[in-house]
């Protein structure tokens, strides 16, 4: 059974944990309606992707 032959130190710990930290979400606005919505995303008020209608929109 492989066992660790040291102790990890809270320094190398900490590097190699480095990545995991989490990123804020990335918003764009949009050029038509000018609401902020996820990049390569569709608009969900409007229902357009790429200039293009992709969904039906439900009245409210």
């Amino acid at each position: 059974m492989a066992v660790p032959k040291r102790k990890t130190s809270p320094s190398r710990r900490g590097m190699r944990r480095s990545h995991h930290a989490l990123e804020s979400n990335a918003y764009v606005e949009d050029k038509d309606t000018g609401e902020l919505r996820r990049p390569h995303h569709l608009d969900l008020k409007t229902g357009m992707y790429r200039g293009r209608q992709v969904m039906t929109v439900k009245e409210e």
